[in-house]
């Protein structure tokens, strides 16, 4: 659970169960791979859980189990304290990248 796409997902079914189209909307720049890989690794994990419905076509939707919902608290302060900070945080790299051209970290 240690990326930002992992964040952001369960940031986004701390408000409820969502369809994966649903979470691929409103996450902004994931692609279906990366959330398919997310939502497995979550899965895996213990934090969501599948529910495949028995219609045609196959409805999937995906929640946060016990566990996962417990976490939203923590995961929700980084993303206040990400959010906080992300022109500092700007403002930094282009300091950076400044003082060390052709540095490969972008």
């Amino acid at each position: 659970m240690g990326d930002k796409w992992s964040v952001l997902v369960i940031v986004e079914l701390a408000n409820g169960a969502r369809r994966f189209r649903q979470l691929q909307r409103a996450i902004d720049g994931i692609s279906q791979r990366m959330l398919t890989l997310t939502v497995r690794r979550l899965e895996r994990d213990g934090l969501v859980l599948r529910t495949v419905y028995p219609t045609v076509p196959a409805q999937v939707d995906y929640r946060l189990t016990e566990t996962g919902a417990n976490l939203t608290h923590l995961v929700k302060a980084l993303a206040d304290w990400s959010l906080d900070h992300r022109d500092g945080i700007a403002q930094a790299r282009q300091a950076y990248d400044a003082q060390h051209p052709g540095n490969e970290i972008r």
